[in-house]
């Protein structure tokens, strides 16, 4: 077959050859002038309408490619990571790269938790039902890309408002037995970082391995961070039918917390501490083990089972900003911090089947499965914790003031199908049904035991559908509903006091996600503009009862339903200016307004109305533009992120609180500076100037940890990387 195309390739070469003139001389080997073919890889993609076992036809999906970015890989930063994603609110209170604290949609950023968040498709949300915030920190140099799927893919994924957020690694070198990857940065701060990664392939197995280790300062006095994070991965193919894949992956870090500032003290010196002595601590590994097996080109079939297993530690001295943590002169010593210990035992196995066939003369693809968890939660909490000033989890004196157990059992069937209605036009209806319930048990020193059982049940039937039509090449409308709902977790039911009470009929937060979209490209023009609603019913806060004596009390209790609409845009435009010149500018913008529907919360010893105010935390606009200007090898991009104001609590106070937790949060614009050149092949060198300008901001006030005030967010810093393949 080779012989034959060189033929034909010569003769069509040489023109003045006809088949009769050919003769062994003019079949003579003959140098070929090299053309080299350049071209511009886009930073933002879409997921296709069907990948796997996955249908995406008719959701707004986004598929960020980090090796085309110019982004501050290394520590993390959400808003260029994000750049593209329009609405993505980043809850920046860690610039060491820590943790990724994002959301969509007026929802809560904290540690992602109103996402499916997963690695490789794994899941690696803590407890899902107990406390869903992804603890496990994988290092981004490890990424390939990142994956979003707004809230129209619960049904799919998981029953969370937001979606999915997939972390999709770096994945084993197919063309050598031994690939090397090195990254090693040094920044601000006293920022060093060290990535080093190994793959190949030899026969049927393929394999990646990678190591990380991070240390910083932090910009805050007081906020050093120790991070280390390792993974593998190990595929074995012993046919074109069947795959088999092991993952292993951990991160751990020790984070020293500086502590929340009142807004005088910010504004005095962002970058000062309340606090030396506290610290957080999670270590967690996510096992797992995927097999594929595809039985024609029309069946495939995945199971896998996977785990997140380890510890979310902490040892504080837990006050407000405005409560000094000094030496006791009596005693000469620190007063005693405060000890909390999280277990996390969850476990996940899922069943995914897709099938395409034909129905009458259309053709359909149905996608279902199955999915089951197991998860306990042991949480120890208000140990009484040691005088002293380093990471130490030592107990001075035996037993917790709470010591709980939280466990779960569910079980969740899903279905999906596409039917193609025209070659154009498809509509994807699907539902998910979950079954199962978390029960609570344990002690809390300070309440009574016969209250404290809690058993919260989860039995949803969830329905949604999807349309996606292909208006003409490059043009796709989509359009999409789903029911959606958020489990009342751990924290929810756990009185903090004497003077609080949980709810034993709490409900779980439900609603659902709507959306329509229009994304296209056309010359150098490409586009996603979508509106959407989110509703979000039974909403969690605390009132103020009376009980039969008389006596007051806190009831932790579902407080009413809030209503978000909006407005997503973006667009890029691409043009090569010149040989090897290119440039291209972008506006990813989120218009949003948040209210309360019928809500009511306590203020001071009444229950008030909130109807109409705004949501808490949700920005009106989120507006972040760039451009880049790349010259082979060389490209500098530039980067302006705005946010406008919003409010920390429901009942939007304006004036600040003297220890800084309630208050508005004020609107503020970074400007970034991100520049690579490529010296060879092998080697790339990157330099981030972050927050040119040095602005003073912040970007929440946290009503629970790391505690109530203002974090500041990190001023100007600097870093610079060089990466080595081979």
């Amino acid at each position: 077959m080779k012989k034959i195309a060189v033929f034909i390739l010569l003769c069509l070469s040489i023109p003045s050859l006809g088949l009769a003139q050919i003769t062994p001389d003019s079949l003579k080997a003959q140098q070929l002038r090299e053309i080299e073919v350049t071209g511009q890889k886009p930073t933002i993609q879409r997921l296709a309408k069907e990948k796997d076992t996955f249908i995406f036809a008719g959701k707004k999906t986004e598929v960020i490619q980090l090796e085309n970015l110019n982004a501050n890989i290394t520590e993390k930063t959400p808003r260029q990571l994000f750049a593209k994603v329009p609405g993505v609110f980043v809850y920046d209170m860690d610039g060491s790269g820590n943790q990724v604290n994002i959301a969509t949609r007026g929802l809560d950023p904290h540690r992602g938790w109103e996402f499916n968040i997963r690695k490789n498709g794994i899941i690696t949300n803590s407890d899902m039902y107990g406390y869903p915030a992804s603890h496990y920190s994988m290092p981004m140099e490890a990424v390939q890309r990142i994956e979003i799927v707004r809230g129209t893919g619960s049904l799919q994924y998981g029953a969370q408002f937001g979606g999915m957020l997939n972390y999709v690694s770096k994945q084993p070198d197919s063309t050598k037995a031994i690939g090397l990857e090195s990254i090693a940065a040094a920044g601000s701060f006293g920022l060093l970082s060290t990535y080093n990664a190994i793959s190949g392939t030899v026969g049927k197995l393929s394999y990646y391995a990678y190591y990380s280790k991070r240390i910083s300062d932090g910009y805050r006095d007081n906020s050093q961070t120790d991070y280390d994070a390792q993974g593998v991965i190990l595929r074995y193919q012993p046919t074109k039918a069947l795959r088999v894949s092991a993952e292993l992956a951990r991160s751990n870090y020790i984070y020293q917390i500086p502590g929340p500032l009142t807004d005088s003290m910010f504004r005095a010196n962002p970058r000062m501490a309340t606090r030396s002595r506290n610290y957080f601590n999670p270590d967690i590994y996510v096992p797992s083990l995927t097999v594929d097996y595809q039985f024609s080109d029309r069946t495939q079939l995945q199971w896998t089972t996977s785990a997140v297993l380890g510890n979310r530690n902490s040892v504080q001295f837990d006050k407000p900003a405005n409560v000094v943590d000094t030496i006791d002169p009596q005693t000469l010593t620190y007063a005693p911090r405060q000890v909390d210990i999280d277990q996390f035992h969850s476990y996940t196995a899922e069943l995914r089947l897709r099938h395409r066939y034909q129905l009458g003369t259309l053709p359909a693809t149905l996608v279902t499965g199955l999915q089951l968890m197991r998860n306990n939660l042991h949480r120890s909490q208000l140990g009484k914790g040691t005088t002293g000033t380093d990471f130490d989890l030592t107990l001075s004196q035996p037993g917790w003031g709470r010591d709980l157990n939280f466990n779960t059992k569910n079980i969740a069937f899903f279905a999906e199908n596409r039917l193609l209605l025209s070659p154009k036009f498809s509509l994807s209806p699907g539902l998910r049904l979950e079954s199962g319930q978390s029960d609570m048990s344990g002690q809390i020193t300070y309440y009574q035991a016969q209250q404290l059982p809690n058993t919260i049940k989860h039995r949803f039937p969830l329905l949604g559908i999807n349309a996606d039509y292909e208006w003409r090449t490059g043009h796709n409308f989509y359009a999409g509903f789903s029911q959606a709902y958020r489990p009342v977790i751990f924290k929810d039911i756990i009185p903090a006091s004497t003077f609080e009470r949980a709810d034993k009929n709490l409900k779980d937060a439900t609603g659902y996600n709507l959306e329509a979209g229009y994304r296209g490209h056309l010359a150098s023009f490409t586009w996603d503009i979508s509106l959407f609603q989110l509703r979000y019913n039974n909403r969690l806060g605390s009132l103020m009862q009376t009980d039969e004596a008389g006596e007051f009390y806190l009831l932790r209790t579902n407080t009413g339903n809030s209503l978000t609409r909006g407005l997503e845009f973006f667009t890029e435009y691409q043009q090569a200016l010149a040989p090897d010149w290119h440039f291209s500018a972008f506006t990813s913008t989120s218009l949003m307004e948040a209210r309360y529907l019928q809500a009511q919360v306590r203020q001071g010893n009444e229950n008030r109305s909130i109807k109409g105010n705004q949501v808490e935390a949700v920005p009106r606009v989120i507006s972040r533009n760039g451009m880049t200007i790349r010259h082979q090898p060389f490209s500098l991009s530039l980067l302006y992120s705005y946010t406008a104001k919003s409010y920390a609590d429901p009942l939007n106070t304006v004036t600040p609180s003297a220890n800084g937790a309630v208050g508005l949060v004020p609107a503020y614009g970074i400007l970034d500076v991100n520049a690579a050149v490529r010296i060879s092949r092998q080697i790339q060198l990157k330099v981030n100037l972050n927050n040119v300008f040095n602005t003073s901001y912040f970007t929440k006030r946290p009503s629970f940890y790391p505690g109530p005030g203002i974090w500041p967010s990190d001023g100007r810093s600097f870093n610079a990387s060089i990466g080595i393949k081979i």
